[in-house]
């Protein structure tokens, strides 16, 4: 049987540091912007391009995904693979779906577009914490429309079998942020927070401006929507480091007290306690200290300063452009940092 003259195209070198299934769509794409593949003509099948090429089959299918995501390939069941489209100046179309609007969540929101550059087009979509108008948000897209995507999973209540819904996309165009959701299957990619060692490490770095207070207290609303884990590495920083601690809910009806520093995880809770140690004439970083959940660049002006934990909203950001430009399925752990300032 006759090679099929594409193969005379494409060129998979073993000594690249390119990935294998970047250097075979990137010989494809090099053929259409040259005119030797044209609109229309048929490809290989994965078990030839496996093959001929000497590659695996996982490494021959995420190659054709890739294609396949940037609009460029098409298939038919029982006829195979074919151009689709020559159009290489056509732009990315993403869809981000994400919890609310915050100082944080437009730091990311910014570094996801200034990695993908100017020729990308993105429908963005906020639903609030709520569950229900995160599923009618989905079942309204057409997904077959976007080459990615970009979903960040929180709810203040119902979200038990958010997987269900997630399970629903095509595995290929989705990429998790923030959060890793049990009972996903096939293959996506996923850039998180570890929500409990994160908090743990963080503190920990505090540990010396921390040991001038006897208490720690975390302001964890119980309708929050953030995770748990949260909670589950305060008490373990607490307890390895015996420091007395406790969970504040309603930081309306505390009482502020000498010798604690607050954790506040949300920013309306934040307000509130820094208006109830100004009330109380307190010194910050001498009788109390304060310590808030995600870096803004205001935090860097309140108070002189306010320490944070926080995870890299804008590294988050880059790393989700990244992965949609090179079709990248990892699951990749976001760093977490701790800022000191005067609060502490």
């Amino acid at each position: 049987m006759k090679r099929p003259p594409i193969f005379d195209l494409i060129n998979v070198d073993e000594f690249s540091a390119t990935p294998k299934y970047l250097q075979l769509t990137n010989s494809i794409l090099k053929g259409i912007s040259n005119g030797k593949v044209k609109k229309n003509d048929r490809m290989p099948s994965i078990n030839e391009l496996s093959f001929e090429l000497d590659i695996s089959r996982d490494t021959a299918e995420k190659g054709y995904k890739h294609l396949k995501n940037i609009g460029v390939l098409g298939s038919v069941p029982g006829k195979g693979y074919f151009i689709k489209s020559t159009d290489l100046n056509k732009p990315l179309k993403i869809f981000l779906l994400f919890n609310k609007l915050s100082s944080h969540k437009k730091i990311l929101y910014d570094a996801i577009v200034e990695g993908l550059g100017a020729n990308v087009l993105i429908d963005f979509y906020i639903y609030n914490n709520d569950f229900s108008l995160f599923k009618k948000i989905l079942q309204n897209q057409k997904v077959e429309d976007y080459s990615s995507l970009v979903i960040i999973p929180h709810f203040l209540e119902g979200g038990e079998n958010v997987h269900e819904i997630i399970n629903l996309l095509p595995k290929s165009k989705l990429i998790l942020l923030d959060k890793q959701i049990k009972g996903l299957t096939g293959e996506y990619a996923s850039v998180y927070e570890n929500f409990e060692n994160d908090i743990f490490n963080a503190l920990q770095k505090a540990i010396e401006p921390l040991s001038k207070y006897h208490t720690l207290k975390i302001i964890f609303p119980e309708n929050s929507y953030y995770p748990t884990e949260i909670l589950q590495g305060f008490q373990r920083f607490c307890q390895d480091f015996a420091f007395n601690h406790g969970i504040i809910h309603l930081i309306e009806n505390e009482e502020i007290n000498e010798g604690t520093c607050y954790i506040s995880v949300m920013e309306d809770d934040l307000v509130i306690l820094i208006k109830k140690i100004i009330e109380k004439n307190f010194k910050i970083s001498e009788q109390v200290g304060v310590i808030s959940y995600n870096e803004t660049p205001m935090k860097e002006i309140i108070l002189n300063g306010i320490t944070t934990i926080s995870t890299d909203f804008r590294q988050m950001g880059l790393t989700v452009a990244r992965m949609i430009q090179e079709n990248d399925k990892s699951h990749i752990e976001n760093p977490f940092f701790l800022t000191l300032r005067k609060s502490i």
